[in-house]
């Protein structure tokens, strides 16, 4: 997917909607957010790796500023590596990220954003001002978070 942006009404500049692995993991390891893998690695066709080939600017985006808004250290533990559920807005879309459960994470997301009640599987649900999804997947020890809606 491409976006046309035109700046000023003269210049068109063309860019990804997502990105590559290793532009994120810059972007991560640049403002202090870790990267955790069970099998160490970050290959996308590998489900013990996580990986974030294909990964939506807006969900990049997304965790960048819910790191500097929340003040929390922040671990992202799945990306868009398969062995996640498919769908529109699904991780290996490259939508949802899945960060650690910390004490700081989680009584920021149920302190600030809005309960909408609970998923099929148990997930409690929260939703952050511009519509993104947080969902608590207590049982795995981490947040499922589905970015839809830029950060500003």
């Amino acid at each position: 997917m491409k976006l046309l942006i035109v700046l000023s009404g003269l210049i068109a500049v063309s860019f990804a909607a997502t990105t590559t692995n290793s532009h994120a993991l810059a972007e991560f390891s640049a403002k202090g957010i870790s990267v955790w893998s069970s099998g160490g690695c970050h290959e996308k066709y590998n489900g013990h790796c996580t990986s974030f080939d294909g990964l939506q600017l807006v969900s990049l985006s997304g965790v960048l500023k819910f790191k500097q808004t929340s003040g929390c250290a922040i671990t992202i533990t799945g990306g868009t590596e398969v062995g996640h559920a498919s769908g529109s807005y699904s991780h290996g879309n490259g939508y949802k990220l899945d960060i650690s459960d910390t004490s700081c994470v989680t009584n920021y997301i149920t302190g600030h954003y809005r309960h909408t009640g609970s998923r099929s599987d148990g997930a409690a649900l929260y939703a952050d001002p511009h519509g993104n999804v947080f969902a608590h997947e207590s049982w795995l020890h981490h947040w499922d978070i589905t970015w839809y809606h830029y950060t500003k």
